[in-house]
């Protein structure tokens, strides 16, 4: 699903009322929905987990990978020449 339009299902989980307390807290304070907050953390732990993805789950274009030495072809900056001189 990585299309960005993909449509959104809802879902349910099972949660100690202490998860869901935590839940709550962490949404406040970071200004999220729950929702959003589980969905934060998900991305957060997937990418931590697996920096270059899955096989069904890829990168964005563009994305920085950890341990990559050289970025993308499309997305290398061209460095123009210094005054007087070459870079």
């Amino acid at each position: 699903m990585s299309d960005s339009r993909a449509r959104k299902l809802v879902r349910t989980f099972t949660a100690t009322p202490q998860d869901l307390q935590m839940l709550e807290a962490l949404a406040r304070y970071h200004g999220f929905s729950k929702s959003a907050m589980i969905t934060s953390l998900l991305k957060k732990e997937f990418w931590r987990v697996f920096p270059k993805g899955t096989g069904d789950v890829r990168p964005e274009p563009g994305a920085r990978i950890r341990g990559e030495t050289e970025a993308p072809q499309e997305t290398q900056a061209i460095v123009a020449p210094r005054e007087g001189g070459t870079p």
